[in-house]
């Protein structure tokens, strides 16, 4: 089925979306306002009402959204209706901190391997998720159909890295490599940089 098209910043929205009605699920809450639903997501309520337009008409006046129904159709527009296969690349102490990460799964994601310039000293500390050596990736990528994957590499070789990604058929990029990819505009990139973030909370800090 072919995906909706929704803005990139509305797509970010409406992942936000999901996580909070995937809290209310797990806390049996059947149904929510849009005014609560946006304070939970720190969005307004227009912006909410306005985003979730893209999924479809939702909600009922004076009784709210649905959980069950919104969190479904968010699901059915993002395309998540299965486990989306991701690989990780970098299984330094960074690295092997996400692979042991249980949050992906529950959201719809699944690392299905990981690589590394010493797959050796990187399997000693790693549980189920295999660890292949980075000349083996084009082909695991290739076979397997993956269109994700989580860098975390060091900065001077990570754009290196991003180039055989994309080269092997990479569509979406989650970096966590403190550098700026350079990448054709069919790709996704998603930067997290952790010290970046640290800084601009320590503003904050008085």
């Amino acid at each position: 089925m072919q995906k909706l098209e929704i803005p990139r910043k509305a797509v970010y929205r409406l992942s936000i979306y999901q996580r909070c009605l995937q809290r209310l699920r797990d806390n049996d809450v059947e149904t929510v306002s849009s005014d609560a639903l946006a304070k939970a997501a720190g969005v307004k309520s227009t912006q909410l009402r306005k985003d979730l337009g893209y999924v479809g008409q939702f909600g009922t006046r004076g009784l709210g959204y649905s959980v069950v129904t919104l969190s479904d159709a968010i699901t059915k527009a993002l395309g998540m209706t299965q486990l989306q296969p991701v690989i990780l690349v970098g299984v330094g102490n960074l690295g092997s901190a996400l692979l042991h990460y249980s949050g992906f799964r529950r959201e719809g994601f699944e690392i299905v391997a990981a690589f590394d310039q010493f797959p050796e000293n990187a399997r000693a500390r790693n549980g189920a998720t295999p660890v292949y050596g980075v000349s083996r990736m084009e082909e695991f990528i290739l076979d397997k159909g993956v269109k994700m994957a989580i860098l975390a590499v060091p900065a001077s070789h990570a754009q290196a890295v991003a180039n055989d990604l994309v080269e092997y058929g990479i569509q979406a990029i989650l970096n966590f490599s403190p550098t700026a990819l350079q990448v054709p505009d069919y790709v996704v990139v998603n930067s997290v940089d952790l010290a970046a973030e640290l800084e601009s909370l320590s503003y904050f800090i008085r």
